[in-house]
Protein backbone atom coordinates (compact mmCIF):
# COMPACT_ATOMS: atom_id res chain seq x y z
CA UNK A 1 0.00 0.00 0.00
CA UNK A 2 1.15 3.05 -1.22
CA UNK A 3 0.01 6.72 0.45
CA UNK A 4 1.00 9.85 -1.52
CA UNK A 5 1.02 12.72 1.26
CA UNK A 6 0.70 15.57 -1.75
CA UNK A 7 -2.38 17.44 -1.22
CA UNK A 8 -3.05 18.00 -5.05
CA UNK A 9 -5.05 21.38 -5.92
CA UNK A 10 -7.06 19.06 -8.63
CA UNK A 11 -6.81 15.33 -9.22
CA UNK A 12 -8.27 14.52 -12.59
CA UNK A 13 -9.60 11.24 -13.22
CA UNK A 14 -8.96 9.91 -16.88
CA UNK A 15 -6.69 10.93 -19.62
CA UNK A 16 -8.08 11.23 -22.67
CA UNK A 17 -8.46 14.29 -24.80
CA UNK A 18 -10.74 16.20 -21.90
CA UNK A 19 -8.93 15.11 -19.23
CA UNK A 20 -5.53 15.77 -21.04
CA UNK A 21 -7.03 19.53 -21.92
CA UNK A 22 -7.80 20.11 -18.27
CA UNK A 23 -4.48 19.33 -16.85
CA UNK A 24 -3.38 21.05 -19.50
CA UNK A 25 -4.84 24.69 -18.48
CA UNK A 26 -4.39 23.87 -15.32
CA UNK A 27 -0.68 22.96 -15.16
CA UNK A 28 0.14 26.47 -16.80
CA UNK A 29 -1.30 28.13 -14.58
CA UNK A 30 0.77 26.62 -11.87
CA UNK A 31 -1.64 24.53 -9.93
CA UNK A 32 -0.74 21.19 -8.51
CA UNK A 33 -2.72 18.47 -10.44
CA UNK A 34 -2.66 14.82 -10.17
CA UNK A 35 -4.23 12.44 -13.28
CA UNK A 36 -5.34 8.77 -12.87
CA UNK A 37 -5.81 7.46 -15.87
CA UNK A 38 -6.48 3.46 -15.75
CA UNK A 39 -5.20 2.83 -19.48
CA UNK A 40 -1.67 2.27 -19.88
CA UNK A 41 -1.43 4.17 -23.48
CA UNK A 42 -4.03 6.15 -25.74
CA UNK A 43 -6.72 4.54 -27.33
CA UNK A 44 -6.64 3.00 -30.38
CA UNK A 45 -9.92 2.32 -31.66
CA UNK A 46 -11.83 4.88 -33.97
CA UNK A 47 -13.08 7.40 -32.03
CA UNK A 48 -13.51 11.49 -32.29
CA UNK A 49 -12.84 12.81 -36.15
CA UNK A 50 -14.25 16.44 -36.15
CA UNK A 51 -13.61 19.59 -33.39
CA UNK A 52 -14.99 23.14 -34.63
CA UNK A 53 -13.12 26.84 -34.52
CA UNK A 54 -14.23 27.40 -30.96
CA UNK A 55 -12.28 24.27 -29.86
CA UNK A 56 -9.30 25.45 -31.85
CA UNK A 57 -9.16 28.52 -30.07
CA UNK A 58 -9.32 26.87 -26.80
CA UNK A 59 -5.76 24.69 -28.39
CA UNK A 60 -4.60 28.40 -28.86
CA UNK A 61 -4.90 29.03 -25.87
CA UNK A 62 -2.28 26.04 -24.72
CA UNK A 63 -0.42 27.06 -27.02
CA UNK A 64 -1.00 24.21 -29.23
CA UNK A 65 -2.68 25.89 -32.15
CA UNK A 66 0.37 25.70 -34.99
CA UNK A 67 0.82 21.87 -34.46
CA UNK A 68 -2.78 21.50 -34.13
CA UNK A 69 -2.60 23.22 -37.26
CA UNK A 70 -0.17 20.35 -38.61
CA UNK A 71 -2.57 17.27 -38.06
CA UNK A 72 -5.96 18.00 -38.98
CA UNK A 73 -7.61 19.72 -42.23
CA UNK A 74 -10.08 22.31 -42.27
CA UNK A 75 -13.92 21.38 -43.10
CA UNK A 76 -14.07 23.39 -46.22
CA UNK A 77 -16.24 20.91 -48.49
CA UNK A 78 -19.20 20.77 -45.14
CA UNK A 79 -21.94 17.88 -44.97
CA UNK A 80 -24.59 16.62 -46.88
CA UNK A 81 -27.55 14.61 -45.92
CA UNK A 82 -28.60 12.20 -49.29
CA UNK A 83 -31.04 9.78 -49.24
CA UNK A 84 -31.41 6.59 -51.48
CA UNK A 85 -31.56 8.45 -55.09
CA UNK A 86 -28.69 10.31 -54.07
CA UNK A 87 -30.67 13.67 -53.73
CA UNK A 88 -29.04 16.21 -51.27
CA UNK A 89 -31.74 16.69 -48.21
CA UNK A 90 -29.94 19.00 -46.25
CA UNK A 91 -26.56 20.66 -46.14
CA UNK A 92 -24.07 21.87 -43.57
CA UNK A 93 -22.25 24.40 -45.58
CA UNK A 94 -18.17 24.54 -45.23
CA UNK A 95 -15.70 27.21 -45.66
CA UNK A 96 -12.11 27.63 -46.79
CA UNK A 97 -12.70 31.20 -44.74
CA UNK A 98 -11.48 31.70 -41.07
CA UNK A 99 -14.76 32.47 -39.06
CA UNK A 100 -15.18 34.38 -35.94
CA UNK A 101 -12.48 32.22 -33.92
CA UNK A 102 -10.05 33.69 -36.39
CA UNK A 103 -9.34 29.96 -37.83
CA UNK A 104 -11.94 27.85 -39.85
CA UNK A 105 -14.89 27.10 -38.63
CA UNK A 106 -14.75 22.89 -38.41
CA UNK A 107 -11.56 20.82 -38.54
CA UNK A 108 -11.15 17.01 -38.97
CA UNK A 109 -8.60 14.72 -37.22
CA UNK A 110 -7.48 11.52 -35.57
CA UNK A 111 -7.74 11.43 -32.45
CA UNK A 112 -4.60 9.76 -31.33
CA UNK A 113 -2.11 12.26 -33.14
CA UNK A 114 -4.16 15.14 -30.86
CA UNK A 115 -4.00 13.38 -28.00
CA UNK A 116 0.00 13.13 -28.16
CA UNK A 117 0.19 16.47 -28.63
CA UNK A 118 -2.38 17.26 -25.14
CA UNK A 119 -0.08 14.82 -23.79
CA UNK A 120 3.40 16.52 -24.74
CA UNK A 121 2.03 19.75 -23.49
CA UNK A 122 1.02 18.40 -19.65
CA UNK A 123 4.57 16.58 -19.73
CA UNK A 124 6.05 20.05 -20.04
CA UNK A 125 4.62 21.38 -16.94
CA UNK A 126 6.41 19.97 -13.68
CA UNK A 127 3.38 20.61 -11.04
CA UNK A 128 1.37 17.81 -13.40
CA UNK A 129 1.57 14.34 -11.82
CA UNK A 130 0.50 11.78 -14.45
CA UNK A 131 -0.50 8.44 -13.24
CA UNK A 132 -1.12 5.87 -16.45
CA UNK A 133 -2.40 1.98 -15.21
CA UNK A 134 -3.93 3.46 -12.25
CA UNK A 135 -7.49 2.61 -11.84
CA UNK A 136 -9.85 4.77 -9.31
CA UNK A 137 -11.44 2.48 -7.05
CA UNK A 138 -13.04 4.89 -4.37
CA UNK A 139 -13.71 8.26 -3.45
CA UNK A 140 -14.30 9.39 -0.03
CA UNK A 141 -14.97 13.69 0.22
CA UNK A 142 -13.68 14.97 3.61
CA UNK A 143 -14.42 18.44 5.01
CA UNK A 144 -11.41 19.72 3.53
CA UNK A 145 -10.39 17.51 0.64
CA UNK A 146 -10.63 14.32 -0.98
CA UNK A 147 -9.19 10.98 -0.46
CA UNK A 148 -8.78 8.33 -3.49
CA UNK A 149 -8.34 4.73 -3.30
CA UNK A 150 -6.46 3.66 -6.82
CA UNK A 151 -4.90 0.45 -8.09
CA UNK A 152 -1.57 0.63 -9.67
CA UNK A 153 -2.19 -2.22 -12.69
CA UNK A 154 1.24 -2.30 -12.94
CA UNK A 155 2.68 -3.17 -9.29
CA UNK A 156 -0.79 -4.59 -8.07
CA UNK A 157 -0.58 -2.32 -5.33
CA UNK A 158 -3.02 0.17 -3.71
CA UNK A 159 -2.73 3.64 -3.89
CA UNK A 160 -3.74 6.26 -1.86
CA UNK A 161 -4.55 10.36 -3.20
CA UNK A 162 -5.50 13.55 -1.83
CA UNK A 163 -6.79 16.46 -3.79
CA UNK A 164 -8.69 19.56 -2.85
CA UNK A 165 -11.18 18.88 -5.44
CA UNK A 166 -11.68 16.01 -8.22
CA UNK A 167 -13.15 15.93 -11.68
CA UNK A 168 -14.07 13.09 -12.96
CA UNK A 169 -13.01 13.24 -17.12
CA UNK A 170 -13.97 9.09 -16.87
CA UNK A 171 -16.27 8.82 -19.90
CA UNK A 172 -19.69 7.42 -20.14
CA UNK A 173 -19.07 4.76 -17.44
CA UNK A 174 -17.68 7.23 -14.82
CA UNK A 175 -17.54 6.04 -11.03
CA UNK A 176 -17.29 9.49 -10.53
CA UNK A 177 -20.51 10.34 -11.55
CA UNK A 178 -21.93 7.10 -9.39
CA UNK A 179 -20.34 8.16 -6.73
CA UNK A 180 -22.01 11.60 -6.71
CA UNK A 181 -25.40 9.98 -7.76
CA UNK A 182 -25.74 11.86 -11.12
CA UNK A 183 -28.75 10.53 -12.83
CA UNK A 184 -28.96 10.76 -16.61
CA UNK A 185 -31.53 12.26 -18.43
CA UNK A 186 -32.38 10.80 -21.86
CA UNK A 187 -32.89 12.84 -24.36
CA UNK A 188 -34.05 10.16 -26.76
CA UNK A 189 -31.11 8.44 -28.98
CA UNK A 190 -30.05 5.17 -28.36
CA UNK A 191 -28.40 3.48 -31.15
CA UNK A 192 -25.58 1.02 -31.76
CA UNK A 193 -24.09 1.89 -35.01
CA UNK A 194 -20.81 -0.24 -36.46
CA UNK A 195 -17.62 2.36 -36.37
CA UNK A 196 -14.19 1.84 -38.47
CA UNK A 197 -11.47 3.54 -40.77
CA UNK A 198 -9.95 2.76 -44.03
CA UNK A 199 -6.35 3.76 -45.42
CA UNK A 200 -6.53 4.15 -48.73
CA UNK A 201 -3.15 2.76 -50.65
CA UNK A 202 -4.48 4.60 -53.77
CA UNK A 203 -6.65 7.81 -55.14
CA UNK A 204 -9.90 6.77 -54.78
CA UNK A 205 -13.10 8.83 -56.31
CA UNK A 206 -14.56 9.48 -53.09
CA UNK A 207 -16.26 12.71 -52.15
CA UNK A 208 -14.28 15.50 -50.25
CA UNK A 209 -17.66 16.03 -47.94
CA UNK A 210 -19.08 14.32 -45.65
CA UNK A 211 -22.18 12.40 -46.40
CA UNK A 212 -24.81 11.14 -44.35
CA UNK A 213 -26.19 8.33 -46.49
CA UNK A 214 -30.05 8.85 -45.18
CA UNK A 215 -30.89 5.24 -47.21
CA UNK A 216 -33.48 3.14 -44.69
CA UNK A 217 -32.24 -0.03 -46.61
CA UNK A 218 -28.82 0.60 -44.19
CA UNK A 219 -28.19 4.27 -42.93
CA UNK A 220 -24.14 4.92 -43.69
CA UNK A 221 -22.11 8.03 -42.88
CA UNK A 222 -18.85 8.29 -44.78
CA UNK A 223 -16.16 11.13 -43.78
CA UNK A 224 -12.92 12.24 -45.24
CA UNK A 225 -11.05 12.63 -42.15
CA UNK A 226 -7.36 13.66 -42.66
CA UNK A 227 -4.63 12.40 -45.52
CA UNK A 228 -5.68 9.24 -46.62
CA UNK A 229 -8.41 8.52 -43.72
CA UNK A 230 -11.45 7.66 -44.66
CA UNK A 231 -14.19 7.00 -42.28
CA UNK A 232 -17.62 4.99 -42.18
CA UNK A 233 -20.45 4.18 -39.69
CA UNK A 234 -23.03 1.66 -41.02
CA UNK A 235 -25.92 1.82 -38.72
CA UNK A 236 -26.72 -2.17 -37.06
CA UNK A 237 -30.13 -3.08 -38.38
CA UNK A 238 -32.63 -5.37 -35.94
CA UNK A 239 -32.10 -8.59 -37.66
CA UNK A 240 -28.11 -7.73 -37.95
CA UNK A 241 -25.36 -10.75 -36.42
CA UNK A 242 -23.09 -8.55 -34.74
CA UNK A 243 -20.32 -10.74 -35.09
CA UNK A 244 -20.70 -11.22 -38.92
CA UNK A 245 -21.09 -7.54 -39.47
CA UNK A 246 -17.71 -6.65 -37.95
CA UNK A 247 -15.80 -9.53 -40.19
CA UNK A 248 -13.60 -7.47 -42.90
CA UNK A 249 -15.60 -9.45 -45.80
CA UNK A 250 -18.76 -8.32 -44.71
CA UNK A 251 -17.49 -4.90 -44.46
CA UNK A 252 -16.05 -4.58 -47.49
CA UNK A 253 -19.50 -6.07 -49.14
CA UNK A 254 -21.34 -2.71 -47.95
CA UNK A 255 -18.66 -0.57 -49.29
CA UNK A 256 -18.53 -2.32 -52.59
CA UNK A 257 -20.66 0.83 -54.84
CA UNK A 258 -17.55 2.79 -53.35
CA UNK A 259 -14.31 1.55 -52.94
CA UNK A 260 -13.16 -2.32 -53.00
CA UNK A 261 -10.60 -4.18 -51.02
CA UNK A 262 -7.07 -4.02 -52.67
CA UNK A 263 -7.40 -0.03 -52.50
CA UNK A 264 -7.52 0.41 -48.60
CA UNK A 265 -6.63 -1.23 -46.16
CA UNK A 266 -9.32 -1.98 -43.06
CA UNK A 267 -8.64 -0.18 -39.77
CA UNK A 268 -10.34 -1.36 -36.49
CA UNK A 269 -14.04 -2.09 -36.57
CA UNK A 270 -16.15 -1.62 -33.71
CA UNK A 271 -19.81 -1.30 -32.51
CA UNK A 272 -20.46 1.57 -30.30
CA UNK A 273 -23.62 2.63 -28.63
CA UNK A 274 -25.14 6.35 -29.76
CA UNK A 275 -26.02 7.61 -26.90
CA UNK A 276 -27.77 11.14 -25.96
CA UNK A 277 -27.67 11.43 -22.40
CA UNK A 278 -26.76 14.25 -19.93
CA UNK A 279 -26.21 14.46 -16.03
CA UNK A 280 -28.28 16.10 -13.58
CA UNK A 281 -25.55 17.37 -11.50
CA UNK A 282 -22.26 18.06 -12.66
CA UNK A 283 -21.23 18.76 -8.89
CA UNK A 284 -21.99 17.77 -5.79
CA UNK A 285 -19.26 19.28 -2.92
CA UNK A 286 -15.55 19.31 -4.48
CA UNK A 287 -16.54 16.22 -7.03
CA UNK A 288 -17.11 17.92 -10.71
CA UNK A 289 -17.90 15.83 -14.14
CA UNK A 290 -16.68 17.05 -17.60
CA UNK A 291 -16.95 15.48 -21.25
CA UNK A 292 -18.55 11.91 -21.72
CA UNK A 293 -18.61 11.55 -17.79
CA UNK A 294 -21.37 14.51 -17.84
CA UNK A 295 -22.88 14.35 -20.95
CA UNK A 296 -22.75 12.16 -24.41
CA UNK A 297 -23.50 13.09 -27.64
CA UNK A 298 -24.95 11.10 -31.08
CA UNK A 299 -21.67 11.62 -33.82
CA UNK A 300 -24.27 13.46 -36.36
CA UNK A 301 -22.32 17.12 -35.34
CA UNK A 302 -19.09 16.14 -34.42
CA UNK A 303 -19.87 17.86 -31.34
CA UNK A 304 -19.10 14.77 -28.48
CA UNK A 305 -15.41 15.90 -28.32
CA UNK A 306 -16.16 19.74 -28.88
CA UNK A 307 -18.39 19.77 -25.56
CA UNK A 308 -16.04 17.82 -23.20
CA UNK A 309 -13.35 20.76 -24.46
CA UNK A 310 -15.62 23.27 -23.91
CA UNK A 311 -16.75 22.10 -20.45
CA UNK A 312 -12.64 21.80 -19.49
CA UNK A 313 -12.36 25.78 -20.59
CA UNK A 314 -15.34 26.95 -18.72
CA UNK A 315 -14.13 24.54 -15.33
CA UNK A 316 -10.26 25.62 -15.65
CA UNK A 317 -10.36 28.90 -14.47
CA UNK A 318 -13.06 28.98 -12.26
CA UNK A 319 -11.10 26.49 -10.25
CA UNK A 320 -7.74 28.80 -9.87
CA UNK A 321 -10.00 31.38 -8.70
CA UNK A 322 -11.33 29.10 -5.75
CA UNK A 323 -7.84 27.40 -5.47
CA UNK A 324 -5.67 30.71 -5.24
CA UNK A 325 -8.21 32.42 -3.03
CA UNK A 326 -9.59 35.01 -4.98
CA UNK A 327 -13.25 34.19 -4.61
CA UNK A 328 -15.45 31.27 -3.08
CA UNK A 329 -16.37 28.11 -4.48
CA UNK A 330 -19.62 29.23 -4.98
CA UNK A 331 -18.18 30.12 -8.39
CA UNK A 332 -18.28 26.36 -9.11
CA UNK A 333 -21.82 26.22 -9.18
CA UNK A 334 -22.02 28.39 -12.41
CA UNK A 335 -20.22 25.71 -14.36
CA UNK A 336 -23.11 23.23 -14.77
CA UNK A 337 -25.79 26.11 -15.22
CA UNK A 338 -23.53 27.60 -17.78
CA UNK A 339 -23.15 24.35 -19.94
CA UNK A 340 -26.04 22.74 -19.52
CA UNK A 341 -28.10 24.91 -21.59
CA UNK A 342 -25.90 24.78 -24.91
CA UNK A 343 -25.04 20.91 -24.31
CA UNK A 344 -29.03 20.53 -24.18
CA UNK A 345 -29.26 22.57 -27.38
CA UNK A 346 -26.30 20.83 -29.34
CA UNK A 347 -27.78 17.20 -28.01
CA UNK A 348 -31.30 18.48 -29.79
CA UNK A 349 -30.00 19.08 -32.83
CA UNK A 350 -27.66 15.60 -32.87
CA UNK A 351 -30.93 13.68 -31.99
CA UNK A 352 -33.11 15.72 -34.50
CA UNK A 353 -30.40 14.76 -37.52
CA UNK A 354 -30.20 11.49 -36.26
CA UNK A 355 -33.71 11.21 -36.68
CA UNK A 356 -33.31 11.85 -40.41
CA UNK A 357 -30.76 9.83 -41.01
CA UNK A 358 -31.93 6.64 -38.81
CA UNK A 359 -35.20 6.48 -41.13
CA UNK A 360 -35.57 2.47 -41.66
CA UNK A 361 -39.56 2.76 -42.59
CA UNK A 362 -39.69 3.39 -46.08
CA UNK A 363 -43.05 4.68 -46.09
CA UNK A 364 -41.68 7.49 -43.45
CA UNK A 365 -38.51 7.56 -45.53
CA UNK A 366 -40.25 8.82 -48.47
CA UNK A 367 -42.48 11.44 -46.55
CA UNK A 368 -39.01 12.80 -45.31
CA UNK A 369 -37.82 13.19 -48.51
CA UNK A 370 -41.55 15.17 -49.41
CA UNK A 371 -41.17 17.41 -46.68
CA UNK A 372 -37.56 18.68 -47.55
CA UNK A 373 -38.49 18.83 -51.43
CA UNK A 374 -40.94 21.88 -49.99
CA UNK A 375 -38.87 23.45 -48.36
CA UNK A 376 -37.43 26.78 -49.16
CA UNK A 377 -33.84 26.23 -47.01
CA UNK A 378 -32.28 23.08 -46.72
CA UNK A 379 -28.94 24.37 -44.37
CA UNK A 380 -28.73 23.90 -41.12
CA UNK A 381 -26.00 25.62 -38.87
CA UNK A 382 -24.20 24.99 -35.73
CA UNK A 383 -26.35 26.70 -32.16
CA UNK A 384 -24.56 29.50 -31.35
CA UNK A 385 -22.07 29.24 -28.14
CA UNK A 386 -24.01 31.49 -25.32
CA UNK A 387 -23.74 30.66 -21.52
CA UNK A 388 -26.40 29.93 -19.66
CA UNK A 389 -27.32 31.74 -16.49
CA UNK A 390 -23.98 32.42 -14.65
CA UNK A 391 -20.75 34.10 -14.03
CA UNK A 392 -22.45 37.32 -17.06
CA UNK A 393 -24.14 40.37 -16.61
CA UNK A 394 -27.66 39.51 -17.93
CA UNK A 395 -28.38 43.01 -18.14
CA UNK A 396 -26.87 44.78 -20.86
CA UNK A 397 -26.24 43.24 -24.62
CA UNK A 398 -23.72 40.35 -25.19
CA UNK A 399 -22.97 38.96 -21.70
CA UNK A 400 -22.52 35.55 -22.27
CA UNK A 401 -21.50 35.24 -25.57
CA UNK A 402 -18.65 34.02 -27.56
CA UNK A 403 -16.49 37.10 -28.40
CA UNK A 404 -14.65 36.69 -31.76
CA UNK A 405 -11.11 37.00 -31.97
CA UNK A 406 -9.61 40.10 -33.94
CA UNK A 407 -6.25 41.25 -34.63
CA UNK A 408 -4.62 44.24 -33.55
CA UNK A 409 -3.02 47.10 -36.27
CA UNK A 410 0.33 44.56 -35.61
CA UNK A 411 -1.43 41.18 -36.86
CA UNK A 412 -1.15 39.99 -33.38
CA UNK A 413 -4.57 37.70 -32.10
CA UNK A 414 -6.62 38.97 -29.53
CA UNK A 415 -6.12 35.51 -27.65
CA UNK A 416 -2.11 35.85 -28.04
CA UNK A 417 -2.11 39.46 -26.88
CA UNK A 418 -4.46 38.31 -23.85
CA UNK A 419 -3.87 35.08 -22.37
CA UNK A 420 -5.57 33.11 -20.60
CA UNK A 421 -6.41 36.23 -18.31
CA UNK A 422 -9.44 38.64 -17.50
CA UNK A 423 -9.06 41.47 -20.28
CA UNK A 424 -10.75 44.82 -20.87
CA UNK A 425 -11.10 46.02 -24.40
CA UNK A 426 -11.35 49.64 -25.95
CA UNK A 427 -10.62 51.09 -29.26
CA UNK A 428 -9.27 54.20 -27.62
CA UNK A 429 -6.04 54.27 -25.21
CA UNK A 430 -6.49 56.74 -23.33
CA UNK A 431 -10.26 55.78 -22.55
CA UNK A 432 -8.46 52.87 -21.36
CA UNK A 433 -6.28 54.14 -19.47
CA UNK A 434 -8.80 55.69 -17.13
CA UNK A 435 -10.56 53.12 -16.49
CA UNK A 436 -8.26 50.85 -15.53
CA UNK A 437 -7.78 53.41 -12.86
CA UNK A 438 -10.58 51.78 -11.09
CA UNK A 439 -8.80 48.20 -10.69
CA UNK A 440 -8.29 46.74 -7.59
CA UNK A 441 -4.80 46.01 -7.08
CA UNK A 442 -3.54 43.27 -8.30
CA UNK A 443 -6.23 42.64 -10.59
CA UNK A 444 -5.30 40.20 -13.11
CA UNK A 445 -6.97 41.86 -15.91
CA UNK A 446 -5.11 42.80 -18.93
CA UNK A 447 -6.65 46.00 -20.45
CA UNK A 448 -5.89 45.94 -24.37
CA UNK A 449 -6.13 48.66 -26.97
CA UNK A 450 -8.10 47.17 -30.24
CA UNK A 451 -8.35 49.87 -32.58
CA UNK A 452 -9.73 48.05 -35.42
CA UNK A 453 -13.03 48.39 -37.49
CA UNK A 454 -14.65 45.48 -36.09
CA UNK A 455 -14.44 45.85 -32.21
CA UNK A 456 -15.48 49.27 -33.31
CA UNK A 457 -18.52 48.11 -34.94
CA UNK A 458 -19.23 45.73 -32.35
CA UNK A 459 -19.22 47.79 -29.35
CA UNK A 460 -21.18 50.70 -30.95
CA UNK A 461 -23.89 48.12 -31.99
CA UNK A 462 -23.99 47.03 -28.35
CA UNK A 463 -23.48 50.61 -27.06
CA UNK A 464 -20.50 50.22 -25.13
CA UNK A 465 -17.36 51.83 -24.98
CA UNK A 466 -15.22 49.03 -23.98
CA UNK A 467 -16.27 45.24 -23.23
CA UNK A 468 -14.58 42.75 -20.38
CA UNK A 469 -13.88 39.13 -21.57
CA UNK A 470 -13.30 36.07 -19.06
CA UNK A 471 -10.17 33.76 -19.50
CA UNK A 472 -12.52 31.37 -21.91
CA UNK A 473 -13.00 34.27 -24.18
CA UNK A 474 -16.96 34.71 -23.38
CA UNK A 475 -18.10 38.30 -22.77
CA UNK A 476 -18.77 38.92 -18.73
CA UNK A 477 -20.13 42.58 -19.74
CA UNK A 478 -20.03 45.87 -21.45
CA UNK A 479 -20.15 49.05 -20.34
CA UNK A 480 -19.86 52.75 -20.85
CA UNK A 481 -17.80 54.50 -17.94
CA UNK A 482 -15.97 53.24 -14.47
CA UNK A 483 -19.22 52.74 -12.63
CA UNK A 484 -20.33 49.96 -14.66
CA UNK A 485 -16.74 48.20 -14.91
CA UNK A 486 -16.84 48.25 -11.37
CA UNK A 487 -20.09 46.69 -11.65
CA UNK A 488 -18.71 44.15 -13.45
CA UNK A 489 -15.33 43.37 -11.45
CA UNK A 490 -17.84 42.26 -8.75
CA UNK A 491 -19.64 39.99 -10.01
CA UNK A 492 -15.84 37.66 -10.37
CA UNK A 493 -14.50 39.20 -7.00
Amino acid sequence: MMTDKVLYDVAIIGYGPVGATLAGLLGQEGLKVLVLEREAAIYPLPRAIHFDGEVMRIFQSLGLKDKVLEISRPGIHGMHFVNAEGETLLIRAGSAENGPNGCANNYYFHQPQLEVLLREKVARHANVTVKLKTELLGIEEQNDHVMLTAQNHHTRSIEHYQAKYVVGCDGARSLVRTTMNSPMENLGLRQQWLVFDVLLKEDVQLPPYTIQHCDPERPMTYCNVVGNRRRWEIMVMPDDNQEELVKPENIWKMLARWIRPEQADLERAVIYTFNSLIAEGWRKGRLMLAGDAAHQTPPFLGQGLCAGIRDAANLYWKLKAVITGNTSDAILDTYESERSAHVHEVIGLAVYLGSIIQTTDPEKAAERDRTFREEASREFFMPVSQLGEGLWDGQRQAGGQLFFQPKNAEGIALDDLVGNRFAILHTDQARLTGLTGVLPENADIVPVQMDCKEVGKWLAEKDAEFVVLRPDRYVLGTGKNEAQLKALLSLVS
